[in-house]
């Protein structure tokens, strides 16, 4: 295998590892039952100005499996801390008690978890595209290479290798997508 194809396949695992990679941030942000400070990570606060992560601004803990705490770092963005726990859209109701922002997380209900699931569902349909399009892009690379001298076995070898590839990283973001699914449907 020449040193061309070699790097287009190594590119494109990395590319397809991308894919799994935000995926599994995705899939952090879908909440499945108990409380996690994950479940924030997508929360912004404005901070002098600046849209700024909540765990940036404060201290995000579960003191138990439907609560979330966050123990700002300055208590004059406590309001703040509500607005962008609000306007994220999460379904959370924020309280705080002067000191803290308190989140009691609400069990799910059988609608809400299959809207979860159809999210995550979602979320993995969007990782497969981005992983077929890598694909797409190596192949097309291959095919530039084959018109400037590349060998025609050597271009089927690493189509071959590529769709092998491909196939794996499905495989792997149908797995990741069975255990957030069984994660989220059971009670």
């Amino acid at each position: 295998m020449n040193d061309e194809v070699k790097f287009i396949l190594d590119s494109t695992k990395e590319a397809m590892q991308g894919a799994i990679t935000h995926l599994e941030k995705k899939l952090l942000n879908i909440r499945a039952g108990k409380a996690s400070p994950a479940m924030l990570g997508s929360v912004m606060v404005e901070y002098y100005g600046t849209p700024t992560p909540l765990n940036q601004v404060g201290n995000v803990s579960t003191p138990d499996a439907r609560t979330i705490t966050i123990q700002p770092f300055e208590k004059s963005l406590i309001g703040e801390i509500e607005k962008g726990i609000l306007e994220a859209n999460l379904g959370f109701n924020p309280m705080n008690n002067g000191e803290s922002v308190i989140i009691n997380v609400p069990p799910l209900t059988e609608e809400r978890r299959k809207n979860l699931v159809k999210q995550a569902k979602a979320e993995a349909e969007e990782s497969k595209v981005g992983v077929r399009n890598d694909r797409k892009n190596a192949n097309n690379d291959i095919k530039k290479l084959e018109k400037e001298g590349l060998s025609e076995d050597m271009a089927k070898n690493a189509e071959v290798d590529i769709q092998a590839l491909t196939d794996k990283f499905i495989d792997k973001i149908d797995a990741m997508l069975a255990i957030k699914e069984k994660e989220i449907m059971t009670v």
